[in-house]
């Protein structure tokens, strides 16, 4: 599951990351806690070679109504190339989500849970991978959206959830932006877990379980109660 994240990186930092791969807007502003159904920062394999924003919810061209987008945020990298919503989006139309870190929450032995802000050792912008979706309304109006895969979790993540998002190395870019159709056996080796070591946890206040609170109290540490 992965159903908060942040891109609070500045606009160099991203340049420097995605450099080889899209154009990056100069005036994006930080953000602390990305929720679903908002626009998030995306490259997709469109030959565009820029920075977009897709509503984060991926919805299938053939749905009748978008609302199915709340319920498809995420996608398990298992089964992509059997579900009817995900299989031809994994073949034609995969993208990066551009993120710097992400919230998961950790059950605790009283049955209360802690949130906890997971970045990558370095702190670099990174991207997880990602699919995308044209819907077109019946009066016409286009949305683009996208959805972001997940996996089975690494040694960190096996400590707060059961299920991680799958980040890509960026040696895995060139290949998951290619905008030619792909089989599943040629991608399906990019979706595992990132390497626990080159990862780091700790955990932060409750004000990130607010949607609305995109504030930098959100990624500051807070001692273990």
């Amino acid at each position: 599951m992965c159903g908060r994240y942040t891109l609070k990186a500045t606009a160099q930092k991203l340049a420097e990351a995605f450099v080889d791969h899209a154009n990056v807007p100069t005036d994006m502003p930080p953000r602390y806690n990305i929720a679903p159904s908002q626009p998030v920062a995306v490259i997709a394999n469109s030959e565009r070679h820029q920075v977009e924003f897709f509503q984060w919810g991926l919805i299938p061209s053939w749905a009748k109504d978008p609302k199915i987008g709340n319920r498809m945020i995420n996608a398990r990298s298992e089964t992509l190339a059997e579900k009817p919503s995900f299989r031809t989006a994994y073949r034609r139309r995969r993208c990066l989500v551009l993120a710097d870190g992400f919230y998961e929450w950790r059950r605790n032995s009283d049955k209360s849970k802690t949130p906890m802000y997971i970045q990558l050792e370095d702190q670099v912008p990174f991207a997880f991978a990602g699919l995308w979706e044209v819907w077109h309304s019946p009066q016409d109006d286009t949305i683009l959206s996208c959805t972001i895969l997940t996996t089975e979790p690494n040694d960190l993540m096996t400590t707060i959830h059961n299920r991680m998002p799958v980040i890509l190395p960026r040696d895995a870019y060139a290949q998951w932006l290619d905008p030619n159709e792909q089989k599943p056996d040629q991608l399906q080796a990019l979706l595992k877990p990132y390497p626990a070591e080159e990862m780091m946890a700790y955990p932060v206040s409750t004000v990130v379980n607010n949607p609305g609170h995109d504030v930098p109290e959100c990624v500051q540490p807070v001692a273990e109660v």
